[in-house]
């Protein structure tokens, strides 16, 4: 993960869980070493983090195609505790996911495109895809690249040297 140092990267296991990251998408998203266990999720993030939720430029359309990415879960684990768990702890905080959640919108996307808008770094256009271990198809990879030479890319370029200079190059796998 580290020797990708120009493009955030995130290693999420099963219900959106974040394994493991780069000092990119440390900077980008938030400091997920400092974040108990449990809160390190990007579909409880998304609904429950108002930092995370002013990071994306169309939150909703965000949020929606996260509810309908972890759907996808149910379909392989209909009775799987931990996804019962989330999908009752966010129905309960968040109206908007139990909304969502209702209507059984089902999508696995692997690639697509997503819009921030960073504290710092500004507006970013990210390309993003979805690699899946074949060892382990509970495992992916995403990793977020900007076209080269474009205003996100010079942003992504901007936030990496900002983290570094203040000190804010959080960077970590964690168990």
């Amino acid at each position: 993960m580290d020797n990708l140092t120009d493009t955030p990267a995130l290693v999420l296991g099963r219900h959106m869980s974040v394994l493991a990251w780069n000092c990119l998408a440390a900077a980008l998203y938030t400091d997920f070493g400092t974040l108990p266990l449990k809160d390190r999720n990007l579909l409880r993030l998304t609904f429950l983090d108002p930092q995370i939720r002013d990071l994306y430029t169309d939150w909703e359309s965000a949020a929606r195609n996260c509810v309908a990415f972890a759907r996808t879960d149910v379909a392989h684990s209909p009775a799987d505790p931990e996804l019962q768990a989330l999908v009752g702890e966010l129905s309960v905080l968040d109206e908007d996911f139990r909304q969502w959640w209702a209507l059984h919108d089902v999508a696995y996307k692997t690639f697509g495109t997503k819009q921030f808008h960073h504290a710092v770094a500004g507006d970013l256009t990210l390309d993003w895809q979805m690699l899946t271990c074949p060892h382990d198809p509970d495992q992916s990879i995403m990793v977020m690249t900007a076209p080269p030479g474009s205003p996100s890319q010079q942003a992504l370029r901007f936030l990496i040297s900002w983290a570094t200079e203040s000190g804010d190059a959080r960077h970590s796998v964690q168990p």
